[in-house]
Formats: structure tokens, C-alpha cells, sequence
């Protein structure tokens, strides 16, 4: 899907939102999940749709996933987890819905970026996409 980010783990912030890199070429790994290919529960991966100066970051080619697409997501230490989109939604940034962060049920990959309407004088962009992959059973 054109997405090539290298991943650093993150944590929350003070106020209690997921931190997000500032470097948008760099992806965030939800610390206190599941990882990447974990058996159960979302693993989510985080990062920004652009800079600050308007360039675009990694996380902007979920614009363009679409159910079905493939998402691989290479491991260190372990073979690559294969993942099939299931679903994207946009929801405002203060709606995330408590599931995303689940570390129980069925294993999938949650991926979220910053989504339109962009409204400086309110903190940026005002909703997030959302875009979840199941595992490719092998």
C-alpha cells in the first residue's frame, strides 16, 4: 500500500491520549498492547498523516486502503505478520472506541492517522481514520 515506516514504541501522554512520533516518516506501536502478530487482542500502530510544513508522512497512504488490501508488517525476530483490511472508519479524535485497544478477542492490526475536517484554531485535524486487518491465517 506504499506505507514503509520504521517503528519506535509509544506510550500516553499526561492527559491520557496515545503519543504519537513527531517525526512523520516513523510509526508508533501501542507499548501497552499486544504486539504485531500476538495471538489475541488489536495491536495498533500510530502515525501522522503530514508535517507541520504540509509535507506528507508515512501514514498517509491509508487515504487510499481499501477493504481487501494487504498490510505486512516485518518483525525483528519473527517472520512478517500478513494482514487483510477489514474495515476503515472515520470517528472524531475523541471517540476512539475502547475495542481499538483490546488485548483480548480475535488477534487484528489497528492502524490510525489523522483524518479531515483540519481546523488550526481548534488543535488540527479534528477526526481519525481507522482502518483495522485481520491476519492472513496460513
Amino acid at each position: 500500500m506504499g506505507l514503509d515506516a520504521r517503528v519506535k514504541p509509544v506510550g500516553v501522554t499526561e492527559e491520557g491520549a496515545m503519543t504519537v512520533p513527531e517525526d512523520p516518516a516513523v510509526a508508533g506501536w501501542y507499548r501497552y498492547g499486544p504486539v504485531p502478530g500476538s495471538p489475541a487482542g488489536s495491536a495498533v500502530l500510530v502515525g501522522h498523516v503530514d508535517s507541520e510544513s504540509g509535507a506528507l508522512g508515512e501514514f498517509a497512504a491509508l487515504y487510499d486502503i481499501r477493504r481487501g488490501d494487504r498490510v505486512e508488517v516485518r518483525r525483528a525476530q519473527a517472520p512478517p505478520m500478513v494482514y487483510l483490511v477489514a474495515s476503515r472508519t472515520t470517528v472524531p479524535k475523541d471517540e476512539l472506541p475502547p475495542s481499538v485497544f483490546r488485548r483480548t478477542g480475535d488477534p487484528v492490526l489497528t492502524l490510525i492517522t489523522c483524518a479531515p475536517p483540519f481546523e488550526p484554531e481548534r488543535g488540527g485535524y479534528l477526526s481519525n481514520l481507522v482502518v483495522t486487518a485481520e491476519p492472513v491465517r496460513g
